[in-house]
């Protein structure tokens, strides 16, 4: 028996079927198209820088540092060219993974392992840190052969300073070193933060320290297109570094070393001053120390042979030794007496053998004084 449908019924609820998911797309064309004129319209500034800098990369570019040069033009600290095979902690899944994988490829000694620890510890885990450094072009293929292995680390050219007379003049000279925390806290509160984006190093001691607003230079920037993977495609705009200044010193190199190998092992210290300008021609602290070991982060090793040494290399003698002025400063005061007129050369005064001062006595050399002597007979037998 056939069931009899009522066809009016069936229509109307087609109909309403039909306003409904007309209604629901109608609603949900219209969430899209206000969807599409808050970001194409509203919020179309904002997007669209936001769009630049993720296509857009600012690369700081480090400036060279100034040389440092003697009276004579004889560079006493220069730089040169090395590459370096660095790692980004944050962008590896392990980093004690990654290193075993890579002494496989190259060569990482349990210094490198330590001190690139020291590294993380002190820098940003976003920051780009060096494993190895001045590796050989042999290691600079085998390692771009296996690249493909190793997201998050590469290899770069970088400066690296040099000392090319070693030990001669260090305490003038002094060295640089890896920006510590510290210091890295202290350029972030200072108006120069900027100058060091990407820089690594700062001097430390001596000329390098006292200078380094000179030496350092001014930080350039390059503006360059990245892919989707963060990869640089090309550049698109540059501001490039100033170079460091060169820093010429009043020093004599072939003086200084004159005189310190007139010193030979024994310990002292040497100041030689032109007496017509004030001009330092050698500055001298035995014994001495090599600048080279600091500039990649000295080891364990070498750093305890130093501070611990009953020699004290690193106590610069010229500017922290005390010592007493001996009788080579009784010439200078007795001028001094002589052009204020406190005193006549032939002014006589009985030597008894001591000198109460402040409560204390002071004895001369002999168990009896000179006697009566002027200022000539003074300074002869001082």
């Amino acid at each position: 028996m056939t069931e009899l449908r009522n066809v009016e019924a069936d229509l109307a609820r087609f109909r309403l079927r039909v306003l409904v998911i007309s209604i629901v797309i109608v609603l949900c064309m219209g969430l899209l198209v206000a969807r599409l004129i808050v970001l194409q319209v509203v919020r179309h500034e904002d997007l669209k820088a936001q769009a630049e800098n993720n296509r857009t990369a600012v690369v700081p570019v480090v400036p060279n540092r100034g040389l440092i040069l003697d009276r004579n033009g004889i560079a006493l600290a220069t730089n040169y060219s090395a590459y370096t095979l660095e790692l980004t902690p944050s962008k590896v899944p392990s980093v004690e993974r990654t290193l075993d994988e890579l002494s496989q490829v190259l060569e990482i000694t349990p210094r490198d392992r330590r001190r690139f620890k020291k590294l993380m510890e002190d820098s940003r885990n976003f920051e780009s840190l060096p494993i190895r450094t001045k590796l050989t072009e042999e290691e600079v293929a085998r390692f771009a052969a296996q690249h493909y292995r190793f997201p998050g680390v590469e290899i770069k050219a970088r400066l690296f300073r040099n000392y090319p007379f070693g030990e001669l003049a260090s305490h003038v000279i002094g060295y640089i070193g890896r920006i510590n925390k510290a210091e890295k806290d202290r350029l972030e509160e200072s108006d120069d933060a900027a100058n060091y984006r990407g820089t690594e190093y700062i001097g430390k001691l001596g000329v390098e320290q006292s200078f380094e607003a000179q030496l350092h230079g001014q930080t350039g920037v390059d503006s360059v297109e990245t892919s989707a993977g963060g990869r640089a495609v090309r550049k698109l705009a540059s501001n490039p570094s100033t170079p460091g200044n060169t820093v010429m010193l009043a020093v004599d190199i072939r003086l200084q070393k004159l005189v310190e190998d007139m010193y030979g092992e024994r310990r002292g210290a040497l100041v030689a001053l032109d007496p017509r300008n004030g001009e330092v021609l050698a500055f001298v602290s035995k014994p001495t120390f090599d600048p080279n070991l600091f500039v990649d982060g000295i080891d364990a090793e070498n750093w305890q042979m130093l501070n611990e040494s009953i020699d004290k290399p690193l106590l610069n003698r010229a500017l922290r030794g005390t010592y007493p002025p001996g009788s080579t400063y009784k010439p200078f005061m007795a001028l001094a007496a002589l052009q204020t007129g406190k005193r006549s050369a032939s002014l006589v005064i009985q030597d008894g053998g001591s000198w109460t001062f402040g409560g204390h006595q002071f004895r001369s050399h002999g168990d009896t004084g000179l006697g009566p002597v002027d200022m000539h007979a003074a300074i002869a037998k001082s």
